[in-house]
């Protein structure tokens, strides 16, 4: 009687396929417009993490996620919610340069990032049944991809900077003229909420709530959590799109009221 072992087929490489590829359908479009679209995102939060200017609302006290936490002395007043632990900093360096390498390397090793850039970026493979570029398939075991192991960690980065967005968003409803509400307002809690939506709904958000327990009756509240958590995870690839949407929105909504450039509609003071 064969073993077990022997009902599984030998695979010493990847398949390989002659034709550049076997589709007929436009195969392409989908990482193409994946590919412009984290570009997009990708140049813009650039741009404005190095600009320095128009970040801050001092009337109405909106800070870009962009800026946040600004803890150095090179930040215009009232924007550091925390202090000022760090002395001036030069041009190439970016005010939140603390929180913007983890929120990167969160988005960068995101699993459904990983698909999405994978197939239009890495082409790894670019579709079903197309030749991809690369000879030897290593998976996430060498460089730049076995950085991806460090997702977990950058999650636990993402989820305190997410608890600073949210400190920022509900420091906004004070501005110089007391409490208040205007559309600014609205723009940096809708981000937020959407930031817990994309954070909560995370692969490893899922795992740290019920990964690892093997009788989910001995822990019915970390069940719930689990069960909830699951709920988000089905959308996480929406979230992931909808944040990036989200923060580019929040920052030139900020800078264009910071600048003068329009007024924010207020609703209440």
């Amino acid at each position: 009687m064969a073993s077990p072992a022997d009902t599984s087929a030998p695979v010493s490489s990847r398949a390989r396929i002659g034709a550049r590829t076997l589709r007929t359908d436009r195969w392409w479009l989908p990482p193409l417009l994946t590919t412009l679209g984290l570009t997009t995102f990708v140049v813009y939060a650039t741009v404005r993490s190095f600009m320095r200017t128009d970040y801050w609302s001092a009337e109405h006290h909106y800070l870009t996620p962009f800026y946040s936490p600004c803890l150095s002395d090179s930040c215009v007043a009232g924007s550091s919610h925390f202090g000022t632990p760090i002395g001036e900093l030069p041009l190439f360096i970016p005010l939140a340069f603390l929180s913007l390498p983890f929120l990167l390397g969160f988005r960068l090793t995101c699993y459904y990032y990983r698909k999405a850039y994978y197939r239009s970026i890495w082409m790894s493979p670019p579709a079903c049944a197309v030749t991809e570029p690369h000879r030897k398939y290593t998976g996430e075991t060498r460089l730049p991809l076995v950085v991806q192991n460090a997702h977990r960690y950058f999650f636990y980065a993402a989820f305190l900077i997410t608890i600073i967005n949210t400190y920022d968003a509900i420091l906004a409803f004070g501005g110089e003229n007391g409490f208040g509400i205007g559309l600014g307002n609205v723009v940096l809690l809708a981000n937020v909420v959407l930031l817990w939506g994309y954070t909560l709904s995370c692969h490893s958000c899922r795992h740290v709530t019920g990964g690892r327990m093997k009788h989910f009756s001995r822990n019915p509240v970390r069940y719930w959590l689990w069960t909830q958590v699951s709920r988000l995870n089905t959308r996480h690839m929406q979230f992931a799109w909808i944040t990036l949407a989200s923060l580019v929105l929040t920052d030139l909504y900020v800078w264009l009221v910071a600048s003068g450039t329009i007024s924010d509609l207020r609703f209440v003071n």
